[in-house]
């Protein structure tokens, strides 16, 4: 069904498992090269879409968001020009850059003016697999089309910071993208939950076990201790 903001006006440690089964779909409605090189094997050259079926995902709050504070969060100091995208309304995507280079997406959860939101770690490609492998030269096989954040963001083709705040429930354009978020009808029974990926500190420990994903799935991104983490004493 597709989101609404009620559906996530709610702490992201209560939202993020419920994405698990979602679909994120981006259409990109300006030709780029990844639509040109699909364009030869026949597909429209005006618009491509990619939907990707969620199967990992991590919850991060911010300052004053819910009774843990989050030493994880990029608002755990407050709001930033970063970070305002999340503090925003639920619905929308705060689309950042890690490292760098690679774009991230989260949906953002809870009542506007309070921070928080979902990192979308990985997922499997279920349309647009042509146009995600244009993306993802790289990938070696379907499953790695999406299998990380950046892969993620990548294979969608959301841009840091092009598209950051890009509205996933009306699917407003923006820099010729429209994003839609759609929720699974019922909620999963096959979940998984444990320490986020790649965390440093006492935020990837599993002190904070806010990282959930469909058990078994083989899109899910490997484990991996962040700095200084590692299971809690």
């Amino acid at each position: 069904m597709p989101a609404s903001r009620s559906a996530l006006d709610a702490l992201p440690l209560e939202v993020a498992p419920r994405l698990l089964g979602g679909v994120l779909e981006v259409t990109t409605l300006a030709a780029g090269p990844a639509v040109a090189a699909v364009d030869a094997a026949g597909a429209d050259a005006d618009t491509a879409t990619v939907a990707v079926r969620i199967t990992e995902v991590e919850a991060y709050h911010g300052a004053g968001t819910g009774p843990v504070p989050d030493p994880g969060s990029h608002a755990r100091m407050g709001r930033t020009a970063r970070n305002a995208t999340m503090w925003g309304e639920p619905g929308h995507l705060y689309v950042y850059l890690s490292h760098g280079i690679h774009s991230c997406v989260n949906v953002v959860c809870g009542a506007d003016g309070e921070a928080g939101g979902v990192l979308l770690r990985a997922g499997e490609v279920i349309e647009g697999i042509d146009v995600a492998t244009a993306r993802r030269p790289a990938a070696r096989t379907a499953r790695d089309l999406a299998r990380g954040p950046g892969r993620l963001g990548e294979a969608v083709g959301l841009r840091h910071a092009l598209h950051d705040g890009i509205d996933a429930v009306t699917g407003e354009p923006r820099a010729g993208a429209v994003a839609r978020l759609w929720l699974p009808e019922h909620a999963r029974r096959d979940i998984a939950r444990g320490p986020r990926v790649g965390v440093a500190g006492v935020a990837g420990t599993d002190a904070f076990p806010w990282r959930f994903w469909i058990a078994g799935d083989p899109t899910v991104s490997p484990f991996r201790w962040g700095r200084g983490a590692g299971p809690a004493a």
